[in-house]
């Protein structure tokens, strides 16, 4: 990307899905795999909801200059303008730089006028709250939040499988065409929830060696684990695939299906089927945990 690098760590999405990694599927691509094994890696009430697109997708975004500014639409309006879901996600900050910074929901209410205004005038970002940002800080965004990441970041973003952006703002900088990059104004305008929050920051309390519940919606619940022992549970009633994501430090998986060790900025899905998990910190070790209640 011209503002730094963005990697889709686990992927449905069809132009860019996710391979399996070794063992005798090794180079599947996910989403083939649906057909045949969907109840066993989905689970057979999420299979029958997604049967052919894996539903998350996960993300390590590092930003070395400013993302544009931006909103993602509802579920509502992207099957009615583009045929196809909407997205939610949400930010965990894996690391930051000294004063690096990012851009979540308006600090101030404004018309769909002021809002034409303030675009045209470049000034749309004296409107939005900044964040200057530290490791272990989450933001959740839902439709319609308008947000953008600064130079500095290091995140891990979760969020359905959508790659539908409306760009409100670039900073007049072009693309690798030569030319300015698109604007989607007009979207943007249906797509934005005008109202304004206190805070948009997600504040938890982070217990060691448990589960620390940090977004709960009908799209995804994601958790955070810091271990330092080895941490057994029971997954046999989530009735739902399993994403872990290392943020920090190293693991070992131990599931039904069998063991795979997990470095900073590896995934891995565990399927539905899987009853039982285990996670053996090499000395400490940072997760995220998602899946769909």
């Amino acid at each position: 990307m011209i503002w730094g690098s963005e990697n889709w760590v686990l992927s449905g999405y069809p132009e860019h899905q996710t391979q399996v990694d070794g063992g005798s599927f090794s180079g599947i691509a996910l989403n083939d795999l649906l057909p045949f094994f969907g109840d066993e890696i989905l689970g057979p009430r999420l299979s029958e909801l997604f049967p052919d697109k894996f539903p998350l997708l996960v993300k390590l975004i590092h930003s070395k200059s400013d993302l544009s500014i931006q909103v993602h639409p509802s579920d509502e309006m992207a099957q009615r303008v583009h045929g196809e879901n909407g997205k939610t996600e949400m930010w965990y900050v894996v690391d930051a730089e000294p004063g690096a910074s990012l851009y979540c929901g308006f600090s101030d209410r404004i018309t769909k006028q002021e809002f034409d205004n303030l675009v045209r005038e470049g000034r749309i970002t004296d409107v939005i709250a900044r964040y200057e940002v530290r490791k272990g800080d989450v933001f959740f965004l839902p439709p319609g939040r308008i947000h953008s990441i600064c130079s500095g970041c290091l995140l891990a973003e979760i969020q359905q499988t959508s790659d539908r952006t409306y760009r409100v703002y670039d900073y007049g900088r072009k693309g690798a065409d030569g030319k300015p990059r698109e604007l989607h104004v007009d979207l943007a305008r249906e797509a934005l929830d005008y109202n304004v929050n206190e805070d948009y920051r997600t504040s938890y309390e982070l217990l060691p060696d448990a589960e620390n519940v940090l977004v709960r919606c009908p799209q995804f619940t994601t958790s955070l684990y810091s271990l330092s022992a080895p941490l057994k549970k029971d997954i046999s009633k989530l009735d739902s695939f399993l994403i872990l994501v290392c943020t920090e430090g190293a693991a070992e998986l131990v599931t039904d299906e069998g063991r795979v060790s997990l470095k900073q900025g590896e995934t891995a899905l565990v399927s539905c089927s899987s009853r039982s998990l285990e996670v053996i910190p090499a000395e400490s070790a940072t997760l995220l945990a998602s899946y769909i209640e």
